[in-house]
């Protein structure tokens, strides 16, 4: 058991020292991404400027059909994330604007710094925790569960949301259904809708 005990510590000991051998890891973006993230950019060649980031300056005019504009700052942008297990985003919303039903493989924290928002997300017993949020408040959104936010207010809305990974995907439910190569009859028979309904679906989002 003694024994048993050194080992585990012997192990701890061992993932930590293997965390700090590096300060940074600023992704190389030429080379292909890995389970892990990317490779490291060669020390030699970091500057200041790969640790700024500079895209979500300015206004954001949303652009498509939900009335959002969605600037991400993940690491295949922003590659000083790389390793670090954070990743950022803005979110602008027009009028009435929306982000859709959508999940990522991380947790998420919101801050909303302009405009009202409903904000809200949908448990595996598919409760739903929803709430409208006014400037200055913040949200927690659980890893993986399907969440959404609406503007309710009468002008534009920001926020800015941060997620804990480097690389946390975002998969927006709409688009995966009817905006890939999903056949229609397949989309048809797994969301109930009519044929003539997944048709509507596939045509807003081109693929019909």
């Amino acid at each position: 058991m003694r024994n048993l005990s050194f080992f585990f510590v012997f192990c701890l000991l061992s993932s930590l020292s293997h965390a700090i051998e590096l300060d940074f890891c600023v992704g190389d973006l030429s080379l292909p991404r890995g389970p892990e993230g990317y490779a490291c950019k060669d020390p030699a060649e970091v500057t200041t400027d790969d640790f700024v980031y500079t895209g979500f300056r300015g206004e954001k005019t949303p652009n498509n059909v939900f009335g959002n504009n969605v600037t991400l700052a993940f690491s295949d942008v922003f590659p000083a994330f790389n390793g670090l297990g954070i990743s950022m985003a803005r979110l602008d919303f027009a009028v009435g604007g929306v982000i859709p039903v959508h999940s990522h493989r991380t947790s998420k924290v919101l801050l909303l710094v302009k405009g009202s928002i409903i904000a809200g997300f949908i448990d595996t017993n598919n409760t739903a925790y929803y709430k409208r949020l006014e400037v200055g408040d913040v949200m927690v959104f659980p890893q993986a569960m399907l969440h959404f936010q609406i503007n309710v207010g009468k002008t534009p809305a920001t926020a800015y949301v941060s997620l804990n990974g480097a690389n946390p995907a975002l998969q927006l439910t709409p688009t995966a259904l009817f905006a890939g190569n999903l056949p229609a009859d397949i989309a048809q028979d797994i969301t109930l809708l009519s044929r003539k309904e997944v048709m509507r679906m596939k045509r807003i989002f081109g693929t019909a």
